[in-house]
Order: C-alpha cells, then sequence, then structure tokens
C-alpha cells in the first residue's frame, strides 16, 4: 500500500513538471521508468527518471514476540527474594531482641486502669477473715475486661491477667450488669448501682498454648510461633446488692407427728 502511494505521488509531480516545460505531454510510461521494490531490497529505495532524482522511504517495523523470560528478568526476581528474606530475617531478630521493661505505676494509675477493667483491690487475705459462705441461690453478670461472666456464691472463673493484684488478694468487681434471684430480677443500665461482686484472687496461670503459623507462597516465607494467654483464677465468696431468700429451716416430718 505505501509504494502504490509513493507511485501515484512521484506520477503526479511529474505530470505538473511536464506540463509547465513542454506543451505536449509524452506519454507517461515513455517519460517514467520505475524500478520495481522487492522485500529483499533495504528500506531506502532510489527512484530514477528523466526529471530529477526522487526517494520513497519505507519503514519496516520489526516486532519481537517471546514467551520466555530473559536472563535479566530472573536475575532481578532473584534479587527481589533475596531481599524480602533478608528483611523477614530482619524482623524476625527485632522481635528476639525486644524486652519487657516494667512499668512503675503510681497508686493514682493503678486505681484508674484497674477501674477502667472493673476491679478493686481491697487488700491481701487475712486468716481470720471467713469470706467463704455457704452456696446462696443468686447470681449476677459481672463484667472483668472485655468479656462477661455469670457467676454464683462459691464459683470460680479465669479471667484474663489483672497486673495489680497478687495471689490471695481480695477484690471487689464493680461492673455489675444484672443480679438475679428466684423472687426478682434487676438489670442494669448498664451498670446496676449499689451492686458489688466479692472475689478471691487463687493463682496466676497459663492457658493452654495455641499455634500461630505464617505462610506466603512462592517467597520461601514460613513462621511457626506459640502462645500460652496469662490468666488469673477468681473464686467468687459474695454478692451484694439484691435480697437474699431466707434459709427455710427442715423440719422432720416424724418429730412432728410426735408432738401433735
Amino acid at each position: 500500500m505505501a509504494h502504490r502511494r509513493c507511485l501515484l505521488a512521484l506520477t503526479r509531480h511529474a505530470t505538473s513538471l511536464v506540463s509547465l516545460k513542454t506543451p505536449i505531454n509524452p506519454p507517461l510510461s515513455a517519460a517514467i521508468s520505475f524500478k520495481t521494490v522487492t522485500p529483499t531490497q533495504p528500506s531506502n529505495t532510489r527512484i530514477s527518471s528523466r526529471f530529477g532524482p526522487t526517494w520513497c522511504t519505507h519503514w519496516s517495523v520489526s516486532r519481537r514476540f517471546s514467551s520466555s523470560k530473559s536472563d535479566d528478568d530472573e536475575e532481578e526476581e532473584e534479587e527481589e527474594e533475596e531481599e524480602f528474606g533478608e528483611s523477614s530475617d530482619g524482623e524476625e531478630e527485632t522481635d528476639d531482641t525486644v524486652t519487657d521493661i516494667k512499668r512503675e505505676y503510681s497508686l493514682e494509675e493503678i486505681e484508674e486502669e484497674a477501674a477502667e477493667i472493673g476491679y478493686k483491690v481491697v487488700g491481701p487475705l487475712q486468716q481470720s477473715d471467713r469470706v467463704f459462705k455457704q452456696y446462696e441461690p443468686v447470681f449476677a453478670v459481672v463484667q472483668v475486661g472485655s468479656h462477661q461472666f455469670k457467676v454464683s456464691n462459691r464459683d470460680s472463673i479465669y479471667v484474663e491477667k489483672l497486673k495489680f493484684c497478687e495471689v490471695n488478694d481480695k477484690l471487689i468487681l464493680n461492673k455489675v450488669l444484672m443480679l438475679g434471684s428466684a423472687s426478682q430480677t434487676i438489670v442494669g443500665r448498664p451498670i446496676v448501682p449499689e451492686a458489688a461482686v466479692h472475689a478471691v484472687v487463687e493463682e496466676h496461670a497459663l492457658d493452654a498454648k495455641v499455634i500461630i503459623f505464617k505462610k506466603k507462597r512462592r517467597k520461601n516465607y514460613r513462621r511457626t510461633k506459640g502462645h500460652r494467654q496469662e490468666l488469673t483464677k477468681l473464686r467468687i465468696t459474695d454478692i451484694q446488692g439484691i435480697q437474699k431468700p431466707e434459709k427455710v429451716a427442715m423440719t422432720n416430718p416424724e418429730n412432728v407427728a410426735v408432738a401433735a
């Protein structure tokens, strides 16, 4: 198509020159001799005529298609993988070198953080204290941290570690959401005023191990870690803020019959 356009342009130019110089136009076939262009000839082909040299430029665009990766691309990918591996190893080293620094809290800060969690430390348990009572048909729903528990007298619960208390310390759980018994139920909005649940710290323990496995495919990245959550065991001793049912004395029916 490009050759044909070049030929048409040359013929128009030649006819205009002939019309200016000679009144009689010679036959076009005798006046101009064209040189055929073959695919094997170079891109710049010269066409000679008696009116002067003209040129027609032919552009050939060569494209390269290859489905296989070049050596440069493979080297770049290997360098990226090495850099990623080094960064992941560096992260591990930083994680291992981090140490827990114990912070010193003032009494006001301890009380504020404990109140946010939902408890208050009363003091250590003494031998003369008789905090453990018989079972009472009363229950309460308390919130400790971000968890809620339904408890009764003499129940034991495991909560996330309370860092401001030690074993055998007496606690008061302030965030009481609901109280209930056989005769009445009190629902807080959201907390029941003047209600409290007393407890004693029995031990600080660790939960069962949980395995954390991370993997990134095609990156040679695999990490396996274990975690054991720190817990605190509490023993419920008393529930206050609700009227407790009176104890009914059990009588022997045989003795009643004899007395009658």
